[in-house]
């Protein structure tokens, strides 16, 4: 029985982020074997804030062979070790989410247990961020390699990337091109569907140009050229769970260079604080029912290190995911598959996975619908998962101040973040999935941090006897501060290894 064909042509409608990652993941992977067409349209802007990232975008650049130094170089780049959270559990108080684990195991229970039970019990004092290596490493503005000797605490951390997104998509591109793909400029302007099956067929550009492919990514934004106008493919709204649905961003002259994202809650959202190595990100996302986009611009303006690059640009977004993300022979790649607001940093890792999913369901010719239906399936869940964690982050506070959270600690959530939250705040337990994106430390550090303290810790720390937990906790923390006091600031680890060029003008 003869095999169907390999494709042979596959076009991405749109660039930035979304449509360059996918071209070069795509081009990769398959070579030259089959013909990758990229449109964009130098008129049409890109949202290009998706500036910080989390772990597994290292990842997707070692998959591609991208060298790390490198990369930052071109990009303006810095090192992330995690997020500080500002006023969100209640005014005054911050916290940190880290990239890597609290403490280190010394026991066969996790070392949470054990730290848990000592906090409730009043033989320890602080929060549990004292027994970060990130958070250590973060507030002394170090840097530096985590170490491939697990004995050691400086193993127990990861780390991520500040970036410019547009010289990222600027610099996969030309990875991308040296590989084949065909860069085509052009707004698109009518999407024909083939008659017998609905499956889109080609492209109207402006200047009268029809391309035509076998297979289609959209990557056109929140727009949804192909997934929504063409195909249809519907919209599920979560913004009664997200409220915020706006956001106003400017640049500001470099600040400090701290090795971290900072994340202030503010009146009616939350502001973003991004530093690269050129300049400093800035945004507020905010509900638009409870401020004005002037009021919002002028509330980030205020709230600013450094002096402001440009005026506010503002962003109108609708929290949520397409229904089905691959439709016929289109798949939604990026912000025309859905939003997930940028509090966790998860924008441009939706574009990662949904790239690599694609490639390992990559279909042929004979476009199989179940190959959409699992991709459909896979990415929900994600979505899902992400969506319940960033909820977290608005139930969980104690704040009364003004109308977005007084509606945030009061409004219904999902049942199954309800039943997590009950869970730990009854024994102290982490239930979990084993797709989930964000593990066991981040669920803690947000819990702990925003207030939500169990009523007794996980039994089994209770039963074992003869371990030193004291001590145990004394030597974490003196290797800790003795690690961090041995590595380089931030900004001397980047000098010298991957400083950038000074931007013309």
């Amino acid at each position: 029985m003869s095999q169907p064909a390999p494709l042979t042509s596959i076009v991405i409608v749109g660039g930035g982020s979304a449509g360059w990652m996918t071209a070069a993941a795509l081009s990769h992977a398959v070579g030259r074997s089959c013909a990758i067409t990229l449109i964009e349209s130098e008129a049409i802007g890109t949202v290009g804030v998706g500036e910080a990232t989390i772990p597994p975008i290292r990842n997707f650049n070692q998959r591609l062979g991208i060298d790390e130094a490198t990369f930052v170089r071109e990009t303006q780049g810095s090192y992330k070790l995690g997020i500080e959270f500002v006023d969100w559990g209640r005014k005054g108080h911050s916290y940190f989410h880290p990239f890597g684990q609290h403490g280190a195991e010394f026991d066969n229970v996790p070392f949470y247990h054990h730290w848990m039970r000592e906090s409730l019990e009043g033989r320890i004092d602080g929060p549990i961020d004292d027994f970060s290596m990130c958070w250590a490493m973060a507030k002394a503005g170090k840097f530096s390699h985590p170490s491939a000797d697990r004995r050691l605490i400086q193993s127990t951390f990861d780390y991520a990337y500040h970036f410019d997104a547009g010289l990222y998509a600027a610099y996969l591109r030309r990875f991308a091109e040296a590989r084949g793909v065909v860069r085509k400029e052009g707004k698109v302007v009518d999407v024909a569907l083939r008659s017998h099956d609905g499956f889109v067929d080609s492209v109207l550009l402006d200047d009268g140009t029809r391309i035509a492919g076998e297979f289609f990514i959209d990557c056109s934004g929140f727009r949804g050229l192909l997934i929504e106008e063409a195909l249809e493919a519907g919209y599920d709204n979560w913004q009664h769970w997200l409220p915020c649905d706006r956001a106003v961003a400017v640049p500001s002259e470099k600040g400090a260079f701290t090795p971290y994202t900072r994340s202030t809650a503010r009146e009616a959202g939350w502001q973003w604080r991004i530093p690269l190595q050129h300049r400093t990100g800035n945004g507020y996302v905010h509900c638009s029912e409870f401020i004005s986009e002037d009021e919002a611009s002028a509330t980030l303006l205020a709230n600013l290190d450094g002096k402001a690059l440009a005026d506010p640009r503002p962003l109108r977004f609708v929290t949520g995911k397409r229904r089905e993300f691959w439709k016929r022979n289109c798949v939604a790649i990026g912000l025309s598959a859905g939003f997930m607001e940028p509090l966790e940093s998860t924008s441009l890792h939706l574009i990662q996975y949904g790239i690599l999913r694609l490639i390992a369901l990559l279909p042929d010719s004979a476009m199989s619908p179940l190959l959409a239906r699992e991709y459909n399936a896979q990415t929900a869940r994600e979505y899902e998962l992400i969506r319940d964690f960033l909820i977290l982050h608005y139930k969980a506070t104690e704040r009364d101040d003004s109308e977005l959270w007084r509606y945030c600690a009061a409004m219904p959530i999902p049942d199954s973040l309800q039943y997590k939250i009950d869970h730990f705040r009854a024994h102290g337990m982490l239930v979990a999935e084993p797709q989930e994106l964000f593990a066991n430390p981040s669920w803690i550090a947000v819990y702990l941090g925003q207030g939500i303290v169990p009523n007794r810790a996980p039994a089994l720390a209770a039963m074992r006897e003869g371990v030193p937990v004291a001590e145990r906790l004394a030597q974490i923390r003196a290797a800790m501060s003795e690690a961090v006091a041995a590595m380089p600031s931030h900004s001397d680890f980047v000098a010298r290894h991957c400083a950038a060029s000074p931007i013309p003008g």
